[in-house]
């Protein structure tokens, strides 16, 4: 692999096996070192370590804290349930504290994905396989639980019930807007709602807070001018692997990739580059974008972009739609990724 220079995503073709899929199913590298001792709870917003708390006992760390004091000697309830479901907004650290239940329960055979990768992960060996695959596993970590495919959602109901049937923990999350009014109570009784067949095996916790990712951000993504980007690239170029794509042509490149390849896109790179950004108007092509914005966000790779600001790039029919939630989310990481 080329250690310095300049690539084109557009001409990337990746391939990658049902063996592949399955060896990354492991935690995020910026999630390596996650602990449940650096997550750190902001005292503002109790639910955070009350979270927290109830993680470490689903992992077999003690009992969780009694409401109305820590040191209050809780009382012996029922037997924890199977899974467990973190409910809550942007940058509240829900994929920190997912990691850390990865990382920290004694586990002989564990798996961490997103959604997307385990229902492209069926889509690669059929639904036979991937239950023989995944039973007789200890924990099933999934990030991002969505809600938006009623085929998806179901393949993934029936999926997990086989296997809690079996003796597998779950631990999942999903977003809700942090600051829509009334909205984020929701989310909850949507996931219940929509794996009916499973709402008794998830406890939910709620995770309440500000975006870590905007608390140091002022404005908009950046936004290089014409004549700033070229010499942007040039110079990322001199210290490592850099894209280089009009944003049109990766667009259009992702609609001839599987979203489950979209991390194979990025191998080797240390930085994107994206000319002449602009607001899409096709919702397939914007979704598509937002796939491989997560795993750009998960691979911490920056964003060198000219043109309209990543941050408007979903307009605002989009943004009042019903993928509003991903958008939004995908808003938070890009801010993030051009700032780096």
């Amino acid at each position: 692999m080329t250690s310095t220079g300049i690539v084109h995503l557009s001409e990337r073709a990746p391939q990658v096996s049902g063996a592949e899929m399955v060896a990354a199913l492991v935690p995020p590298p910026q999630f390596d070192d996650a602990t449940f001792d650096t997550y750190r709870a902001d005292p503002a917003f109790p639910s955070q370590q009350e979270a927290k708390d109830t993680l470490l006992a689903f992992c077999g760390q003690g009992a969780p804290a009694a409401k109305g004091g820590f040191f209050r000697r809780p009382k012996k309830g029922p037997e924890p349930k199977p899974g467990v479901y973190l409910d809550g907004g942007f940058g509240v650290g829900k994929t920190h504290l997912l990691a850390a239940v990865y990382l920290d329960m004694p586990a002989r055979r564990k798996y961490f994905g997103s959604f997307i990768e385990y229902t492209a992960l069926v889509g690669a060996l059929g639904y036979k396989n991937t239950v023989d695959l995944f039973r007789g596993s200890d924990l099933l970590c999934i990030d991002e639980f969505e809600l938006d495919d009623p085929g998806d959602t179901m393949v993934m109901t029936r999926l997990l019930g086989e296997l809690v049937a079996t003796g597998t923990k779950l631990a999942a999350t999903s977003n809700t807007p942090p600051n829509a009014l009334g909205e984020g109570r929701f989310a909850a009784q949507d996931f219940l709602r929509e794996i009916h067949a499973m709402s008794a095996s998830f406890e939910t916790l709620r995770i309440d807070g500000t975006d870590y990712r905007q608390r140091a951000l002022d404005g908009h993504a950046v936004s290089l001018a014409d004549d700033e980007y070229p010499t942007a690239i040039a110079d990322a170029a001199t210290r490592g692997v850099v894209s280089d794509d009009a944003f049109d042509s990766l667009i259009d490149h992702l609609a001839r990739v599987h979203p489950s390849r979209y991390i194979r896109l990025l191998d080797g790179l240390d930085v994107i580059g994206l000319r002449d950004v602009h607001q899409l108007v096709d919702q397939s092509s914007a979704l598509r974008l937002v796939a491989f914005i997560d795993r750009a966000y998960d691979a911490q790779i920056p964003i060198r972009a000219s043109g309209r600001p990543l941050d408007e790039v979903f307009g605002d029919e989009m943004l009042a739609g019903g993928y509003r939630k991903k958008y939004l989310r995908a808003v938070s990481r890009l801010n993030a990724l051009t700032h780096e």
